[in-house]
């Protein structure tokens, strides 16, 4: 009896194809193109901080000796890059009835079984991944149980800078505070390029934002009153920073019971560069498999085998990915005091 999983549009190569040519429907973070993928052929990744030092030159007359460039110190930090492994199942029932020996169409209509699984896998797949990218925003990369994968200020040894915002005040200056971030993340962007401060709020840092009563009448100004009939929860910029609430969440099974977990906790808000060069990547390894061994890493990557006595396909996929902020002093935290 013929196999349709044995045709080659079913191996490694063409799965591992299909499931990255899926749509991403989750991510904000990939959505603003902010940690770009960066493929690398080991599972361990070399960050190297040089802390440069920036002069002015001096003109010289013509033919003169150019000046000698000065060294920073180096510094190496490694950094394991995580493995997610995901696995499902496709039983003979859902094939049924379309076993046709020799038929062109039995193979489209497999791998339309197969597609349905893989893209609730790769769903999957990216939803963890905006969890990691969040994670690296916030400077501190969590597993999916909460435990931590990296904190980035321990390992780049410094301390993350908090800036309160004084919302219970009505007469604060909230201006003042924006103007105290961008400061902040200009003095740590050490001479990298920028082309503004993005912020993701939760909810309720938002909604505090907004009511505020130097911010709501400055907003509603700028806007001739369009705040009132408009949604601008996707970004509205003031003193300078652009705000934006994000909503971002996932179920997590612990033993029988399900938690949701909510990517920025309650009253909090991250402030990080956008338009940089280098600051921000996705580091992706290649998977555990014979075939991908030293060739470069793929977002994500799939793979079947016929079960034991032929009884189903197992689907495996994988993801080998490290979101990281190579100068995590950038990584600005606010909070709604």
């Amino acid at each position: 009896m013929n196999n349709p999983f044995a045709n080659p549009a079913f191996s490694m190569a063409a799965l591992t194809a299909a499931i990255n040519i899926l749509p991403n429907r989750y991510g904000r973070l990939e959505e603003l193109n902010l940690m770009p993928e960066k493929p690398v052929r080991q599972r361990q990744i070399v960050v190297e901080e040089m802390n440069g030092v920036l002069n002015l030159l001096p003109t010289l007359p013509p033919g003169s000796p150019g000046t000698v460039g000065l060294r920073g110190k180096r510094k190496l930090r490694s950094f394991v890059v995580p493995h997610i492994p995901h696995d499902d199942v496709v039983l003979p029932e859902e094939v049924q009835g379309i076993r046709a020996f020799g038929s062109e169409t039995e193979i489209e209509s497999v791998a339309a079984v197969v597609a349905r699984h893989l893209e609730t896998m790769r769903n999957k797949h990216a939803i963890t991944l905006e969890h990691l990218r969040m994670g690296a925003l916030k400077g501190v990369i969590l597993d999916a149980d909460g435990s931590v994968l990296v904190d980035l200020f321990d390992a780049f040894e410094i301390e993350q800078t908090t800036i309160d915002f004084p919302f219970s005040n009505d007469k604060a200056d909230v201006k003042g505070a924006c103007i105290a971030l961008l400061a902040a993340i200009e003095e740590n962007l050490k001479g990298e390029f920028s082309t503004g401060v993005h912020v993701l709020c939760s909810q309720e840092f938002f909604a505090a934002l907004t009511h505020h009563p130097t911010v709501k009448t400055a907003y509603a100004n700028w806007q001739n009153g369009l705040v009132l009939i408009n949604d601008v929860r996707k970004g509205f910029t003031f003193g300078g920073v652009t705000f934006e609430e994000y909503r971002g969440k996932a179920v997590h099974a612990v033993g029988e019971k399900t938690l949701v977990r909510r990517f920025i906790a309650a009253g909090e808000a991250h402030a990080f560069p956008l338009g940089t060069i280098d600051t921000f990547g996705t580091y992706f390894a290649p998977a555990d498999f014979n075939e991908t061994v030293n060739t470069l890493g793929q977002p994500l990557y799939a793979k079947q085998e016929p079960r034991k006595f032929d009884r189903g396909t197992d689907l495996h996929t994988q993801s080998n990915p490290l979101p990281m902020c190579h100068r995590p002093g950038v990584l600005v935290k606010l909070t709604a005091a």
